[in-house]
């Protein structure tokens, strides 16, 4: 078979197709509208639909180059006395008096009150891997709640072409979707169908899906996925050295790579990201202050490029050290568990189910543990561990954030010293990007840690009632980050004062293909334009004398050994050094970055090239004899196809079981909504520079690099990945500024696609204005 028109494809396939119904029809050319229009309307009225649908079908409709899908207008719902108008309207939307002749329409019976409703594709759109996604509502009623965008409750599901088994009823849509593929010899179809009340599956229509990335290799594409089930089922036992029955891989928690890399970096990203944090650096930190020695294992996994946490890993170094045994099982499975049961917390583990550090609030809270059948004494057990944890690292004179913070002025001397020596690039390289590991990622790593513990004890704070939200709001909005510091640097300084300080930052901390600010300075910024931000709320954070002798009564009574002041001391430093070290540490390897694209330049690399190649390459060149051209090009070489193999693959952003490699639902994610402001904006993508000012602004992730959107006065902002402690929820907070961070790829696309939103941070809730 082969498509024609929308209407003449859905009449090619009446008596030849098995697997679903086919709505009666009647199709009307604009030439014989033009020429007898009420007979037309009898014509139709005739078949007696009481309620009828009035769709296009133009000649420049779902050809095999464009599909035109939404250019033209749909009229559902449609009466018979509102029949003629409805016709008139779809012939407007296709030119109206320019509409060609040979153009046509056709009406169709309304289906009313469907229990299932969507679009599914016989590849996947953007990479043409074998995939089958439907993407469908089965709780509005509606047919056209998926291609109109207005409902919250889309589902998406996707299928392995390999895949033999899914949920009802998509299994029925996969079998449409096969059958029509062997009927057109096509594999990149797009299909729009509805399962009406009494469960019969009807074909709305079907066309070709316009694709422009090259045919995949399936064969070789469901071997991949082979290994990633095999790897998963391995991964997913018991353990040596392990506690916990098993696990579950993520890409938001902890170390979110999500968020800091992507979902899909280049292999240089991820191998940067791996040598600076995720191999040893986050393990080493984390024992040294106070939690399980978890230093032989890796955080980070990946399949064929994609990066996942090893949630398991990640909750065992949660546990303070002197808690072994049985209620260190005990724990790390109740986590499990709890993850697994509230998916959508996996963003928010250290707030919402992990117990890490102690808290004002904390007895309240482990009465989850009890509820779970947890002892008392056990949950007694973990509360004295975590306050000596606690008490160690948050310590006003003996503290290990002190330590960690005074290396960085260690990182900062150093950094000098090398670029100043007389010595060759990949020395250069390899001595910036060791202390980076030493004196940049391992201090900042202990100084997130004391970040999440302050973020945690002023919370705890509202929860036992001490201060308000808006008094939190208050405290957030009166810190002093670089982020805040750095959006008035760019009113009051000149511009090259201004790059000598913040030109090392870019978006994508981690990317050599990301131009650094003093790189691309117009890129980010309006230099005609530039005035000091205006805070939002002007409120000033100061204790009363009842709530001081409250926090000292609280802190004496839990045994924590601080005072008011320094207890506030340590809230204001744990948040604002967590920004400054991550500011730090980026200089160095921002720099590096720069190098290895000059190196690759003089070896003849472009810097796609040098994004193909694995960091390891400078190890090796400053440890061996070897020749930096042919080690270079073999490493890109390798790079590139495995990065290819990279953006084929498809994975659920919550691995839970070995099956998800092939089949599995992409979940809704539960956003992070920050202040409790609202605001009405125009949508806009970041790239689009010269229209940010008052707009909400879409960006990918909650990266640092991203600050420079600041300086554009923007109403609000989006990200697809993020957690409440991210760096941007921090400068939203600071700056009162109504945000949503880690709104998950779902929620993302379909915000990003609007043109008008409403954000309100108070009743977390977006609506889609149009």
């Amino acid at each position: 078979m082969s498509f024609s028109s929308k209407a003449g494809t859905l009449d090619s396939l009446r008596g030849r197709l098995q697997s679903a119904e086919l709505l009666p029809q009647l199709r009307l050319d604009i030439a014989t509208w033009r020429r007898e229009p009420g007979e037309c309307l009898n014509r139709v009225l005739a078949l007696g639909f009481q309620l009828m649908a009035v769709r296009s079908s133009c000649q420049n409709e779902d050809s095999i180059h464009a599909s035109a899908a939404g250019k033209y207008d749909s009229q559902l719902h449609v009466t018979p006395e509102r029949l003629e108008a409805a016709i008139v309207a779809v012939i407007d939307s296709m030119g109206g008096t320019q509409a060609p002749d040979a153009d046509e329409l056709f009406i169709q019976p309304m289906l009313e009150g469907v229990c299932c409703a969507g679009v599914a594709f016989g590849v996947e759109p953007t990479s043409n891997a074998p995939y089958f996604v439907i993407n469908y509502d089965d709780n509005s009623g509606s047919t056209d709640s998926v291609t109109s965008g207005r409902s919250n409750e889309l589902k998406t599901f996707y299928a392995h072409a390999s895949a033999h088994q899914a949920p009802l009823p998509l299994s029925r849509v996969l079998a449409l979707l096969r059958e029509l593929q062997g009927l057109f010899d096509m594999k990149a179809i797009d299909i729009e169908f509805a399962i009406s009340a009494d469960n019969v599956l009807y074909l709305l229509q079907v066309r070709p899906l316009v694709v422009t990335a090259p045919i995949v290799d399936i064969e070789a594409h469901t071997s991949r996925l082979g290994l990633i089930h095999d790897f998963i089922t391995k991964a997913i036992r018991p353990q040596p050295f392990l506690h916990g029955e098993r696990t579950v891989l993520g890409v938001m928690p902890d170390w979110n790579p999500a968020e800091i890399i992507g979902v899909r970096p280049r292999p240089l990203a991820l191998s940067l990201y791996r040598e600076l944090v995720t191999d040893m650096i986050w393990s080493y930190q984390r024992h040294n202050y106070g939690y399980r020695n978890l230093r032989s294992f890796p955080l980070m996994l990946h399949f064929h490029g994609l990066p996942y946490i090893d949630v398991r890993v990640s909750f065992n170094s949660f546990v303070p050290r002197d808690i072994d045994g049985a209620l260190a099982d005990k724990l790390v499975n109740y986590y499990i568990e709890r993850l697994l049961a509230a998916p959508n917390l996996h963003d928010k583990v250290e707030f919402e189910i992990v117990f890490s550090c102690y808290t004002l609030d904390l007895p309240q809270r482990l009465q989850a543990l009890q509820d779970a059948g947890f002892t008392e004494a056990e949950c007694r057990r973990l509360a004295d561990s975590l306050r000596e944890l606690t008490n160690r690292i948050v310590h006003n004179e003996t503290g290990l954030w002190r330590t960690d913070r005074q290396k960085l002025d260690v990182l900062l001397a150093r950094r000098d010293e090398i670029l100043g020596a007389d010595t060759d690039p990949v020395t250069r390289i390899y001595w910036l990007l060791e202390d980076c590991r030493r004196y940049g990622t391992l201090p900042f790593a202990g100084l997130a840690r004391a970040g999440f513990i302050a973020v945690q004890l002023l919370r705890s704070l509202v929860t036992v009632g001490v201060l308000d939200q808006s008094e939190y709001d208050a405290f957030l909005n009166g810190l002093s980050t670089v982020s805040g510091q750095m959006t008035q640097d760019l009113a009051q300084l000149d511009r090259t004062t201004f790059l000598a300080r913040y030109g090392h930052l870019r978006p994508g901390t981690y990317d050599i293909l990301s131009p650094r600010y003093d790189e691309a300075p117009d890129l980010y910024f309006d230099w005609h334009n530039l005035a000091v931000e205006a805070r939002h709320d002007s409120t000033r954070f100061a204790l009363s004398l009842t709530q001081m002798r409250e926090i000292s009564r609280l802190l004496s009574e839990h045994g924590l050994f601080h005072d008011v002041v320094g207890l506030f001391d340590f809230l204001q430093a744990g948040i604002e050094l967590r920004e400054y070290a991550k500011f730090v540490f980026t200089r160095n390897l921002s720099d590096a970055l720069s190098l290895f694209r000059e190196l690759g330049n003089d070896l003849g690399f472009s810097a796609e090239d040098m994004s193909y190649a694995n960091i390891q390459v400078i190890k090796e060149l400053h440890a061996a004899s070897a020749d930096p051209r042919a080690l270079i090009a073999a490493s890109i070489e390798e790079g590139r196809q495995r990065y290819g193999e990279t953006c084929q693959i498809v994975l659920p952003p919550l691995i839970t079981r070995a099956e998800d490699a092939f089949c599995f639902h992409l979940p809704q994610a539960e956003p992070n909504f920050i202040t409790q402001r609202q605001v009405t904006g125009a949508v806009m993508d970041y790239h689009r520079r010269d229209r940010l000012q008052g707009a909400i602004v879409m960006i990918p992730s909650a990266d640092p690099g991203f600050d420079w959107i600041f300086s554009h006065r923007i109403a609000g902002f989006v990200t697809a990945y993020g957690g409440t402690n991210s760096h941007m929820a921090i400068r939203a907070n600071e700056l009162g500024l109504p945000a949503v961070i880690g709104a998950g790829e779902v929620l993302y696309r379909k915000w990003a696609a609007a043109q008008m939103l409403n954000i309100d941070c108070a009743n977390r809730r977006v609506e889609v204005l149009r």
